[in-house]
Order: C-alpha cells, then structure tokens, then sequence
C-alpha cells in the first residue's frame, strides 16, 4: 500500500510541470501580443498626432487667408478714394509736365539758335541737344502714360456721372407724373366745388345773409344759433337740409381717388362775452368751435358721413370785415364752409 502511494504522488509531478510549461507559453504569447499591439497603437497615435496638427496649421493658414480678405475688402472704399485723389494728382502732373516741356522746347530752340563757328562749341551743342531731346523723350513717354492713366480714370467717372443723370431723369420723370396726377386731383375737386357751389346757390336762392366769398359759402351764425348759444335753431336747421342734401346730391359723383371733406369753419365777432355768456363758454373761440361743432353734428345726422365733415374754430381771430358796427359784427359772426381735400 505504500509503494501504491508513493508511485502515484511521482506520477502527479510531471503534469504540473507540463501545465505549469503550458500556461508560461500562453502567458508568453499574451505579452507578445500586448507589446505588438502597444507597438502598433503607439506608431497610430503619432500617425494622428501629426494628422492634427497638419490640420491645425492647414486651419491657422485659412484663418490668416480669411483676415487677409476682409483687410482686402476694408481697403476697397479707400482705393476708390485714393483713385480719384490720384487723378487730381495726375493732373496737377501733367500740367507741370507741359510746363517742363515747354521750357525745354525753350532751350533747345535757344541752344539750336546758338551754334557758334567752333568745332568745340558745335559739338558740345549738339550734346547738349542730344541730351535735351533724351529728356523731351523721357518726359513725353510720362505724359503718355499719365494721359492714358487720366483717360482710364475719366471713362470711370463719365460712367458714374451718366448714371447719375439717368437716375436724375427717371426721378424728374416721376416728378412730372406726380406734379400731372395732383393737378388733375385739383381740377377734380374743383369741378365737384363748383357743382356744390351751384346747387347749394339754387337751393338757398337769394338771401344776403348767406354769400360766397372766393371757395366758402358763409352763413352769418344769427342765421343758425340765438345770442351766446351754440344750438341750432329751427330755422338754421332748415338751411342746413338744404346744405345736407346738395352735398348728398354730388358725393356720389366724386371721383373715389379724391380724399374730400367739407370743412367747417366756426368765427366769432371782437366783442367780449358778457357774464351770463362766461358762465357757459370760456371765450369766443370756445365758442366759435361748440357752433362749428354743432353744425358737424347735424349734417351727420342729416346723413353726411362722419369721416367727410371737419369742425374748427377760430374765435375772433379772423373777421370777414373790419369796424364795429352792428353790421360789421354780425358779418364776422359766421359759419363758413369749404370744400377741400383732407
């Protein structure tokens, strides 16, 4: 039995010697492996790192390219200033070229003019001319250059200003159109004024107290309202019917384009207002304006529409005759009507 045991615990050792073997290959292969692939990764790593920063002086190069533009694009204005000082600058240089010219045409017609006998003398003339003709040469290539110089700038400006006075033309155009279309407007509504006019002439017939003075009818306001009062009457009511229904008359005829309005213009006389008159109205303008007010209101009533009736009131400030008087002042007291456009 012990002989058994002790063979079989001998046997056991050759195996964990091969396992142990086996398993150090396997570990062997493993780091082989790492180290490969920690060779490999390492060698992309820097295959990118170097990508990158190709990348980033590729982008810094555009960059610079982009700011290099928009200075570009910056100087554009100023070239174009500095063009048009150039041609003043040309200019002024080429004049000052002629005057050159001209000197040197000078001296050599004095020089040509003063050939002495003298073999010297004539040939230190001839280089002298020689020398003057080089310089006459010189500066009139200069000239020719400015000059083409100074044309290419001119066609450049003769392009601007033809624009300019095409748009001129176009806008003087509209201008003609505009100025035909508010006179044939204006002509419209004078028709229309002069139909109102008339028929509002037929349907109040002959009375003194109601005249025309220029463009307005003027109703005296004791026509409408009693004394301090700015309620219509019975009577004033039936002048303005027949107003109302003149107007009711024409508005249809109208043209659609003219924006009309009957204004409504509220006068009073200089006299002051008496105590019990204050206790109702602050002044002859306050009271001018609730009549011109009340009028509008009315007409409206009688069927003239809202947006084509204008009340206003002028107090004292503009009388219809000077002085007074009795008559004088009932004349200023009035209520004058005008056919306009708003």
């Amino acid at each position: 039995m012990a002989r058994r045991r002790t063979r079989s615990e001998a046997n056991i050792w050759p195996g964990f010697v091969d396992g142990l073997s086996t398993l150090l290959l396997v570990l062997m292969f493993v780091l082989s492996i790492f180290v490969v692939a920690q060779f490999y990764l390492g060698d992309r790593l820097n295959v990118v790192k170097q990508e990158l920063a190709d990348k980033d002086s590729e982008l810094a190069r555009l960059i610079a390219q982009i700011n290099s533009l928009n200075d570009q694009l910056g100087l554009a204005q100023a070239e174009r200033e500095r063009l048009q000082a150039q041609v003043l600058s040309l200019e002024d240089t080429i004049a000052q070229k002629d005057e050159e010219l001209a000197g040197l045409a000078a001296a050599l017609a004095t020089s040509q003019a003063a050939v002495a006998a003298s073999a010297e003398e004539l040939e230190a003339e001839k280089a002298l001319s020689e020398e003057q003709k080089s310089e006459i040469a010189t500066l009139n290539a200069q000239i020719a250059a400015l000059r083409r110089q100074l044309a290419s700038l001119q066609e450049a400006l003769d392009a601007a200003e033809a624009k300019d006075k095409e748009q001129q033309a176009q806008i003087e155009n509209l201008s003609q159109r505009l100025n035909a279309a508010l006179a044939r407007k204006v002509q419209e509504l004078q028709e229309v004024r002069s139909r109102f006019f008339e028929a509002l002439r037929e349907a109040l017939g002959d009375r003194t107290d109601i005249k025309v003075v220029g463009d307005r009818f003027i109703f005296e306001s004791d026509i409408l309202f009693g004394s301090c009062s700015a309620t219509l009457g019975e009577a004033g009511k039936v002048e303005l019917n027949k107003l109302a229904s003149a107007l009711l008359d024409i508005q249809g005829d109208i043209p659609t384009e003219v924006n009309w309005v009957l204004r409504v213009d509220g006068h009073a006389d200089a006299s002051p207002l008496g105590p019990s008159c204050r206790a109702v109205f602050d002044s002859n303008l306050d009271l001018s304006a609730q009549r011109a007010i009340s009028v509008v209101q009315y007409l409206n009533s009688r069927g003239v529409p809202e947006r084509r009736l204008l009340a206003t009131g002028s107090g004292s400030s503009a009388p219809l005759v000077s002085g007074y008087s009795a008559g004088a002042l009932a004349q200023n007291r009035r209520i004058e009507f005008k056919l306009t456009e708003r």
